[in-house]
């Protein structure tokens, strides 16, 4: 496709009803675009001429009883934000660079599809104004379209932060996400409450038995904590060997007797098979949500750390703080 002249791109963009001026701006619109999607829109937005692979799209043009919009190519939830930039261009403002949005359902595939789903099909578009050859400084008659599918990209993105907000060990949210979240109900009001996990004697277990045993620990404990987390508990592992749960709409006594429940539980299922194995336990500290994210976490850690030092297996809470 690059490879064809530029008169025989006025050729080419006559056939699908364009001038020899239009076919001209074809040819650098898609002299590199091989795949992508060419739409030929009137003044108003509406479709005149599109590429036969529209039907990538799931849209039988050639079948319309009724000129298409280009908004109707958008879903609902980005169709005035696509509208909004194409009326700018239409309207002569300069609009440089692509917008990108997901394609309405055309079928009834695409129509199982929710604005949040993972199946969304995300294209971008990018349009360069048609002016009148007798007023070629006037308001654009139209504008050629070039869709090009950006799927992978996102798919990509997604997977990139994935993985900048996850622990490669457990799957677990990592600090950093689990911080942005304390910061959104600080937000809101805090009261919250926030416990801090972590299996005692950890490094003990890591010189005894190695890293992979301590990996196999912490990967067993991140499950169980998941499987004992209550719907809307948030749960993230915040270093090598604490473990975080948000607990909204909990009181700081109800919060407690959850605690107590993980930490017994976990030393009733981790009782060792024999004398040779390590015994396991957990402990556990809380605090509300209040102050600051650090401040937060620094109440919650302190009381961790009262509740190993009066022997591990229990839960505390810093400051001595009467629970109600």
């Amino acid at each position: 496709m690059a490879n064809l002249s530029l008169d025989r791109w006025g050729t080419v963009g006559m056939k699908i009803g364009l001038s020899d001026v239009e076919g001209r701006v074809l040819h650098g619109l898609i002299e590199e675009a091989s795949g992508d999607i060419v739409i030929r829109i009137d003044r108003r937005g509406f479709i005149i001429h599109a590429s036969g692979n529209i039907a990538e799209l799931g849209l039988d043009f050639g079948a319309a009883l009724l000129l298409p919009h280009i908004t109707d190519l958008a879903q609902p939830d980005h169709a005035a934000s696509l509208g909004e930039h194409i009326g700018a261009v239409l309207a002569g403002e300069a609009r440089p660079g692509w917008i990108e949005f997901p394609v309405a359902p055309f079928n009834t595939l695409d129509a199982a599809e929710t604005p949040m789903a993972p199946g969304r099909r995300w294209y971008a578009i990018s349009l360069r104004p048609m002016h009148d050859a007798a007023d070629p400084a006037g308001t654009p008659d139209g504008a050629l379209c070039l869709m090009r599918s950006v799927q992978r990209l996102r798919l990509l993105e997604g997977e990139l932060y994935n993985r900048a907000v996850t622990d490669p060990l457990t799957g677990l949210a990592n600090r950093q996400a689990f911080c942005a979240s304390l910061r959104r109900h600080l937000a809101g009001g805090g009261g919250q409450i926030v416990a801090v996990f972590a299996v005692d004697g950890m490094r003990a277990l890591l010189l005894r038995y190695g890293q992979r045993t301590a990996d196999e620990v912490l990967w067993g404990f991140a499950k169980f904590l998941e499987t004992m987390a209550l719907p809307g508990h948030e749960v993230a592992q915040l270093d090598g060997e604490r473990f975080g749960v948000l607990l909204p709409e909990m009181t700081l006594r109800a919060a407690r007797e959850w605690a107590e429940d993980v930490v017994q539980t976990f030393a009733g299922l981790a009782a060792p098979a024999s004398a040779r194995n390590p015994q396991l336990s957990a402990s556990a500290g809380l605090a509300r949500v209040e102050c600051t994210v650090d401040w937060t976490l620094r109440e919650a850690e302190l009381g961790l750390v009262l509740a190993r030092a009066g022997g591990g297996k229990q839960v505390a809470i810093a400051g001595h703080r009467r629970v109600a």
